[in-house]
């Protein structure tokens, strides 16, 4: 097993005027997939409850970070360039 755990963010979606994004978690074994600004875990395949608030204080603690990097993923162009 990885004791490595990755993280990747989606682009910002909008629903209703609200703008949200996904953040999605794995060690190459387990996934969770959190979402923000809620900074809730939606969806929990493997990690514990305790791994599971560690990674809803890590949301909190770096929203505007993960706001950034949602906000910078430009779909369309890189559908383009690859």
């Amino acid at each position: 097993m990885n004791n490595e755990l990755e993280m990747s963010v989606s682009p910002i979606c909008t629903k209703d005027a609200q703008k949200y994004a996904f953040v999605s978690f794995t060690d190459g074994v387990r996934t969770a997939e959190g979402k923000i600004p809620d900074c809730v875990i939606i969806n929990n395949n493997g990690f514990g409850e305790d791994e599971v608030q560690q990674l809803e204080a890590y949301m909190k603690q770096e929203l505007p970070q993960l706001k950034k990097m949602a906000a910078g993923i430009n779909v369309l162009k890189n559908f383009l360039t690859t």
